[in-house]
């Protein structure tokens, strides 16, 4: 058996991001049998970011304990490798920011690609910085005292999607998705495939044909 060329993180990214996540989505579903939707009410900050990278998992809950809080989050942002997308498990939480303005200055310094979190403040200053960020709420409430990491770079679960380190994530307007690492290859190249069959779809409606007559030629809506 030919085994595929290694493709590099950073092109898979890059190749990620010409795609949308209708078109990811329908491949783990059809292809693979797979539901990877992270839950639909993490939408963007902007409705332009895309998330793309592998997940760097953090774990963590409301807790009023500070000790040795701020040395593990420092610890965090250096781990953070290139290529990453820092993806927050916030067991429910709906008060605090577990994510802001210097944290995204660390994480991009380290070529950290975005962060999946609940809560977010500082929020035009993040925006400025063009960090895409997929969240549940802005606040200005802070984490420290009311919300702490307990570890990281373990399994996490974000709504029904068990996420491990290393997994793929793609994210746009319409949501995110989580990838297993090792199908993330096979998945892009089909859906590849995939957008170039439906720019062939558009082709057969921009030409007048009725939609029974599209589906008759391979088409579908």
């Amino acid at each position: 058996m030919i085994s595929k060329p290694t493709v590099s993180d950073a092109e898979l990214r890059e190749r990620y991001l010409k795609l949308y996540s209708g078109a990811v989505n329908d491949i783990l579903r059809f292809d693979y049998k797979m539901h990877a939707a992270l839950p639909s009410e993490y939408q963007p900050l902007n409705r332009d970011m895309k998330l793309c990278g592998r997940a760097f998992t953090i774990k963590g809950a409301p807790d009023i304990t500070t000790d040795g809080e701020f040395a593990m989050r420092a610890e965090m942002l250096e781990a953070l490798p290139p290529e990453s997308i820092v993806m927050w498990d916030c067991t429910g939480d709906t008060v605090t920011a577990q994510w802001g303005e210097v944290m995204t200055m660390a994480a991009r310094k380290n070529g950290c690609r975005g962060a999946f979190v609940n809560g977010i403040r500082d929020t035009e200053a993040i925006l400025a910085q063009n960090f895409p960020v997929f969240l549940k709420y802005r606040t200005n409430v802070g984490m420290l005292g009311r919300f702490r990491m307990y570890y990281y770079q373990k399994p996490i679960r974000i709504g029904e999607i068990v996420i491990h380190p290393g997994d793929w994530i793609f994210g746009d307007i319409d949501g995110a998705i989580r990838i297993p690492a090792e199908i993330t290859l096979d998945v892009l190249e089909k859906a590849e495939a995939l957008l170039l069959k439906e720019e062939g779809i558009r082709g057969m409606v921009n030409s007048g044909m009725k939609p029974t007559e599209v589906v008759a030629n391979g088409g579908y809506f």
